[in-house]
């Protein structure tokens, strides 16, 4: 399992991948396995970063069975979040 600093690195690296991708729209969306893919976050760790980001409300997941997360969608919220974060850096 990961330590604390991996899950919030991988936490943090799902969001900006997700904001990158879908150019902050939140009607696009990232699958499970190409976050897992280029990113190379283990299966496990994807799904535990997913679910936390879930509970905070920065993103939907659609999952499969075994807790995979197929696809993952940023939310209002998590928009903003990382808008306000790329103002802040200029």
């Amino acid at each position: 399992m990961a330590t604390l600093h991996e899950r919030k690195h991988y936490r943090e690296t799902i969001m900006k991948a997700l904001y990158e991708t879908t150019e902050g729209n939140r009607f696009l969306g990232v699958t499970g396995a190409n976050l897992r893919d280029d990113l190379q976050i283990p299966e496990q760790d994807l799904a535990a970063a997913c679910a936390y980001l879930v509970g905070e409300g920065l993103v939907t997941v659609d999952w499969a069975q075994g807790n995979t997360p197929v696809m993952v969608t940023l939310t209002h919220q998590g928009i903003r979040l990382l808008e306000a974060e790329e103002e802040e850096r200029g």
